[in-house]
């Protein structure tokens, strides 16, 4: 198959160069080695331009969008997604918005500040997490109280009135390269922005924004057709590996050449280039196991949600017998006691006849 890409980024090297400079080196052929079969073709498939870089892999993606030293892209990226400018003033430490440690099925997690002091928690999910919206929900409330908690200390630091107006908008934002069961559901959507609104017509701030995209919904609907926008062109962009997309995309949108241009001049660097192929191997081995697991104990949870209806039922049809029983020797006793009546009143009837007879003068 002929390397269309080699034509329009000349850094990309030929399977073989590559190949010998593995060999020439015990440490990376020892790696290399390591790694299954179809790994290595994934590797080198990239590295040649066979294949385009997964973008979304953790190292790759803040290689090329780290907003601390190209900040303009995932303010781009950001800005159309959100639908008005933003611009980051600074990353933030994401070790406070982990309410608990399960950063197990995450590529990437990053939490950065806007400058009108507005906060986005940007992730990457190789396999989406069970409970999504409730998930969300939860890291949304604990980067809100953290905005908060931050904005209170510098407010009381230098002596200035505290204000709830002081508070800006918190944002969700989550790429799922494989989505959950849920997003399935809503044919033909691979975009969800959240809305907040009041059946009165109420119109009051509301801080707490939710953006999921669905990059494998996102190809299907893309399937034979062209890039057409250019926020169509970013999720190509982190969705696609194929060459002839790679091709039409750097023609419709050039500003992407630069980056690809980063990933190949990267590539050249092969130390470092495997060893963050290792670290993306790693993790998705933790990954597939943690999804396993999830799944699971799902499966668990639904047994034991079936055995406890079964429980309940049988439970409910046990009762529901007898009480049956019991209204039957209820019906029973009543008719025994009916009967007992009707005997005693013939008994009655009899002796009154016999009293009669006896004392009639005609005998």
């Amino acid at each position: 198959m002929a390397n269309r890409l080699r034509n329009y980024f000349p850094l990309i090297r030929e399977r073989k160069e590559v190949l010998k400079e593995i060999g020439e080196n015990s440490g990376l052929y020892a790696v290399f080695t390591g790694w299954k079969p179809e790994q290595q073709e994934e590797f080198l498939d990239f590295c040649t331009g066979m294949k385009g870089v997964k973008i979304l892999y953790d190292s790759f993606f803040k290689e090329v969008m780290n907003p601390e030293y190209t900040p303009g892209r995932l303010n781009r990226f950001l800005s159309l997604l959100i639908g008005k400018k933003v611009t980051i003033r600074q990353v933030i430490p994401n070790d406070g918005s982990r309410i608990a440690d399960e950063n197990t099925l995450l590529i990437t997690d990053i939490v950065v500040e806007f400058e009108d002091g507005s906060l986005a928690n940007v992730e990457i999910q190789k396999i989406g997490y069970s409970f999504p919206g409730e998930r969300s929900a939860c890291y949304s409330a604990d980067l809100l109280l953290r905005q908060y908690k931050r904005v209170r200390d510098e407010k009381n630091r230098t002596k200035q009135k505290f204000s709830y107006k002081d508070i800006k908008n918190v944002y969700i934002i989550v790429l799922f390269d494989k989505s959950a069961r849920e997003f399935h559901a809503v044919l033909g959507k691979h975009l969800h922005k959240s809305y907040w609104g009041f059946d009165t017509g109420l119109e009051v701030e509301l801080l707490q924004n939710f953006i999921f995209i669905t990059l494998d919904i996102f190809r299907k609907n893309m399937e034979n057709k062209s890039i057409e926008n250019e926020l169509d062109a970013w999720l190509m962009f982190f969705s696609s590996e194929d060459p002839e997309r790679i091709i039409e995309l750097i023609n419709k949108y050039p500003m992407f050449r630069e980056m690809y241009d980063d990933i190949y001049e990267l590539c050249r660097n092969m130390e470092k280039v495997m060893g963050m192929f290792s670290k993306e191997l790693r993790e998705l081995d933790r990954n597939t196991v943690q999804y396993m697991i999830d799944e699971m104990q799902e499966t668990i949870d639904a047994q034991a949600a079936a055995l406890e209806a079964n429980e309940k039922k049988l439970e409910a049809e046990r009762k529901r017998h007898e009480e049956e029983l019991e209204a039957e020797r209820k019906e029973y006793e009543e008719e025994l006691e009916r009967e007992k009546a009707k005997y005693a009143e013939a008994l009655r009837c009899i002796e009154e006849l016999k009293r009669k007879s006896s004392s009639d003068p005609l005998q």
